[in-house]
């Protein structure tokens, strides 16, 4: 099953080609994000909006491994920001996005997805916002004396 969930997301998600994904998935697919829950229709919405935003769009993935019924994959994301994304105007950076997504599986078809990037990261490649933007502010250390 682990070559037949990473070809369908990757087709998905790298090439935009849904369709072998969406025949993959199961009817109450569902999949979590810090977000909130999303079903497949509105995961297919976000890879077709990636693909309008990002030229260039390529998908690799950096580590793929099962056990039992969980598909786990690493993968990083690069596209040249030419369309509006989430409400950001074309910047022409190259923009870079890795992340994970645990994919569980029953009887041949994915019924859940948990997915974990970090928004920063692709606001950082834009030049919108920078990694070191929101430091922890300094505290005043105190000796404490026995």
């Amino acid at each position: 099953m682990l070559s037949r969930v990473t070809e369908a997301w990757t087709k998905a998600w790298g090439d935009g080609d849904t369709a072998a994904f969406e025949r993959l998935t199961a009817p109450d697919y569902e999949r979590q994000s810090k977000t909130g829950s999303e079903g497949l229709a509105q995961v297919v919405q976000q890879i077709e909006d990636s693909h309008r935003a990002f030229s260039d769009f390529t998908v690799t993935v950096l580590h793929a491994i099962e056990d039992q019924n969980l598909v786990a994959i690493h993968w990083e994301t690069v596209g040249k920001h030419t369309g509006e994304f989430m409400g950001v105007t074309p910047t022409g950076r190259t923009v870079t996005v890795r992340g994970a997504s645990f994919i569980s599986h029953r009887d041949g078809l994915i019924t859940s997805e948990a997915v974990v990037w970090d928004p920063r990261e692709m606001l950082s490649s834009m030049s919108i916002w920078h990694l070191g933007d929101q430091r922890s502010p300094r505290r005043k250390v105190e000796n404490i004396a026995d």
